[in-house]
C-alpha cells in the first residue's frame, strides 16, 4: 500500500466555519460557540483512499489557519509554506467572505506548492434560506483556480466529508 503525507490548509474570513469543518472532519463533533483561532492549529487524521486501482493511505496534517485580513501577509510564509492541498471557505451568509478567497489566493501565490488543488466550499449550507450567494458565483471562483467547489454545512455534515476526499484524491493523482 502506498503512502503519502499532505499538508492540507484551510483559509478563509473570520466566523466562515473552518475551525467547525475541520472539527465536523476529523472529530464528527459540531459546536456552534464561536472561538476565534488564534495563529493555528494543526490536527491529524490519516485517511484510506481509493485512487487509480489501488489503496492508498494518507496522513493528512490539516492546518487551521485565522482569517484576519490584517495578518494575512505575515501568516503566508509561516503557515501556508509547502501547501499540498488548499480548502477555501465562504459563509454563504455573508458574500464579502466569497469576494476575499481571491484575495487569499492571490497572497498565497509562490508560498503554496504551485499546482497545489483547491477545493472552495460555500459553508452554512444549513442556513441556505439566507444565502447572498449561489452556484453560480462559487462555480466561477472555482473555474477561475481550476478548483471544485462544494456546499457543505458544519453543523449537519452536509458534503464535508465528500469536499474532503475530493481535496485528497486531487492532491495524491498529483504526487
Amino acid at each position: 500500500m502506498k503512502r503519502y503525507k499532505l499538508k492540507l490548509c484551510l483559509f478563509g474570513g473570520e466566523g466562515v466555519g473552518k475551525t467547525s469543518l475541520i472539527k465536523r472532519y476529523v472529530y464528527d463533533e459540531f459546536d456552534d460557540r464561536y472561538l476565534q483561532t488564534i495563529g493555528t492549529k494543526v490536527s491529524k487524521k490519516v485517511v484510506d483512499v481509493f485512487i487509480q486501482g489501488e489503496d492508498v493511505e494518507v496522513q493528512l496534517y490539516i492546518w487551521d489557519i485565522m482569517g484576519q485580513k490584517n495578518y494575512r501577509d505575515a501568516l503566508k510564509e509561516a503557515y501556508f509554506h509547502g501547501a499540498d492541498a488548499l480548502l477555501g471557505v465562504a459563509d454563504i451568509t455573508r458574500k464579502e467572505t466569497l469576494d476575499e478567497l481571491d484575495e487569499w489566493m492571490d497572497a498565497m501565490k509562490g508560498v503554496v506548492k504551485d499546482d497545489a488543488p483547491v477545493v472552495f466550499l460555500g459553508n452554512k449550507w444549513d442556513l441556505k434560506e439566507s444565502a447572498k450567494f449561489g452556484r453560480e458565483e462559487i462555480e466561477l471562483m472555482a473555474e477561475e483556480h481550476n478548483g471544485d467547489y462544494y456546499f457543505t454545512s458544519a453543523k449537519t455534515g452536509k458534503h464535508v466529508e465528500d469536499a474532503f476526499t475530493k481535496l485528497v484524491e486531487r492532491a495524491v493523482k498529483r504526487e
